[in-house]
């Protein structure tokens, strides 16, 4: 039911799906960001719990929603391919290598957001330069961090994009619902750093939602576009999609989240999120 509704609302152009999926993503994102001029003093473990949930939903979501589908894709496109059980995942798993190649070099260049936060500097981050300004409780690379951001929320715009394009309206649905529900608790937990760092509330409640905007619309379009115009690539980018996001989980949200003694309540929240995402992936696929 909630499927025909999507349809009979925004119609069959996949293009135009991708728009909306984008646009819903982030107004979220922009939702999130302006719990701070509500929710002004949300304790860490809160946090904590929610960026642990935001990270089960995504983890879910890469698998059902991007890995699995994109498996099942390579069987209709590339049917010879398909025909080897042991070459069928193959353009899933090249998306997904790309995937984390992309966003590990991407951090190579564009220094991890809680790094300029938070003033922690990780021993193992990629491309670490000692002359960043981490000390300046004011944080004078305010470009970089916007940037940081930013490289984190490609996937996502990209994901939605690819969900929509493949025509799976269920599946692409559960994956917009999905990104959309855990950039609230991103987005809050990203505002109250940058206020911590010295950023104005209403201000940064602004810029969050305009960069979310800007990054995850077109994005969202431009996956949709690649694998409408060339379908052969539909494997490729969901598996590309499913890395990049898989990277941000694992290298950025849980670490982050088990730092400051609240391991229990973020794995907890984690495992709402996986079945949070599980549930929707059913109900709307």
């Amino acid at each position: 039911m909630v499927t025909d509704a999507f349809v009979d609302l925004v119609g069959t152009n996949r293009l135009i799906q991708a728009l909306v999926g984008g646009i819903v993503i982030a107004t979220l994102n922009l939702l999130g960001a302006s719990l701070v001029l509500v929710w002004r003093d949300p304790s860490e473990r809160a946090l904590d719990g929610a960026l642990g949930f935001a990270a089960g939903v995504m983890m879910a979501a890469a698998f059902t929603s991007l890995i699995v589908p994109g498996i099942e894709a390579t069987e209709i496109i590339v049917p010879g391919l398909a025909a080897d059980g042991l070459l069928r995942p193959l353009p899933v798993l090249i998306g997904i290598a790309l995937g984390v190649l992309v966003l590990d070099r991407g951090d190579a260049l564009v220094p991890h957001a809680h790094i300029l936060l938070t003033g922690r500097k990780r021993a193992d981050a990629a491309g670490q330069s000692e002359q960043l300004p981490i000390d300046d409780p004011r944080i004078a690379s305010v470009v970089l961090f916007i940037l940081a951001i930013t490289l984190h929320n490609v996937p996502e715009g990209l994901a939605v994009g690819v969900g929509f394009g493949s025509g799976d309206v269920g599946g692409a649905l559960a994956l917009m619902l999905a990104i959309g529900i855990q950039n609230i608790p991103e987005g809050l937990a990203v505002s109250i750093a940058a206020i911590n760092a010295g950023l104005d509330r209403r201000l940064y409640a602004a810029v969050a939602g305009i960069r979310a905007g800007v990054v995850e619309i077109p994005l969202a379009v431009i996956g949709a576009l690649a694998v409408t115009v060339a379908t052969p690539l539909l494997p490729y980018a969901m598996g590309f999609a499913a890395g990049a996001m898989l990277f941000v989980i694992s290298d950025e949200i849980v670490p982050e989240t088990h730092t400051r003694g609240h391991e229990r309540i973020a794995t907890l929240g984690t495992m709402a999120g996986v079945l949070v995402m599980l549930y929707l992936d059913v109900a709307l696929a």
